[in-house]
């Protein structure tokens, strides 16, 4: 049984090995959240979006569609939050229910999704706002602190967390991902080709079948699961109609019909499949080096 140090060791572990994999993954996929949120927003229109010394005509939310100054590093750092809670309900889960077993690894990801959504919904519906704010020509954007400060102001401690009840809708997504990757990645281990490579080869193909493992499993979870997104941005936008979770919804059907809730579908795919086989794979590169080096 491991020891209260063992136990701290293995949490500021896995906490550090999320942050770097969050980093990593954000550098190469944050560009395509901005357009992901748009295209989800209420606010889409075929618009001419304007930058300096080019004109385009695109498919924008109103005004200029352009990069948050928002640090993506932050975010993705912060999501180390989420490992370290997974790995945490992992171990507590293993002592009641069949060490790795499905049931584990969704009630895991079920009790780490809902930590994290809690504790960082506030700077998520402050990035959400952000990437949806509209450009007005001679003004300046607001920054991380003025656009906290602006919904304090106008919505109060509520308006941090519109968009929560969304989120907690969205803990079916990431106990899909998470169990379909748990078992891909049990089967991985068990293949005869990763017991027959040895060394460095068997290492890369590790690797790389992780990779594939976290992009099929987040394909799969997205696919199913990606309404609550939708709703969830509108739920975050400011001064709209959109009151709750179920009115929302409602409301969206009525009025944009069924495929509305996938409007953003491709965006979320090509950025979250890389972003989670980056992510998942870095955290378990990272995880296995500093295991093996203590050992």
């Amino acid at each position: 049984m491991a020891t209260g140090t063992q136990q701290k060791e293995n949490t500021l572990l896995h906490l550090f090995a999320g942050g770097c994999g969050g980093t990593v993954g954000a550098i190469f996929t944050c560009p395509l959240e901005v357009i992901k949120t748009r295209l989800q927003s209420s606010r889409l229109a075929l618009r001419t979006v304007y930058y300096p010394q080019v004109h385009l005509g695109t498919i924008s939310g109103a005004g200029m569609v352009r990069p948050t100054p928002v640090t993506p590093g932050l975010f993705q750092v912060l999501k180390a939050v989420y490992f370290a809670c997974y790995s945490k309900a992992k171990e507590q889960f293993n002592g009641i229910f069949v060490p790795n077993s499905n049931i584990v690894h969704i009630f895991s990801a079920g009790s780490a999704a809902f930590v994290t959504n809690t504790l960082m919904n506030p700077i998520w519906m402050v990035k959400t706002r952000m990437q949806l704010e509209r450009k007005v020509r001679g003004s300046k954007q607001m920054n991380t602190l003025q656009c906290a400060r602006y919904v304090y102001q106008t919505e109060g401690i509520r308006g941090f967390y519109r968009g929560l009840t969304a989120s907690y809708a969205g803990i079916s997504e990431t106990i899909i991902c998470f169990a379909i990757y748990e078992s891909l990645k049990k089967y991985l281990k068990e293949a005869p080709l990763a017991s027959s490579t040895n060394g460095t080869e068997k290492n890369s193909t590790n690797f790389f079948g992780l990779m594939a493992a976290a992009a099929i499993s987040k394909g799969c979870a997205s696919c199913i699961a990606y309404p609550h997104e939708v709703i969830r941005t509108r739920l975050r936008e400011e001064g709209t109609k959109y009151k709750s979770f179920v009115q929302t919804a409602r409301l969206v059907f009525r009025e944009e019909g069924y495929l509305a809730f996938y409007r953003g579908l491709f965006a979320q795919l090509i950025r979250q499949i890389p972003n989670t086989a980056i992510v998942l794979s870095t955290y378990e590169l990272i995880v296995y080096l500093l295991e093996d080096r203590s050992q």
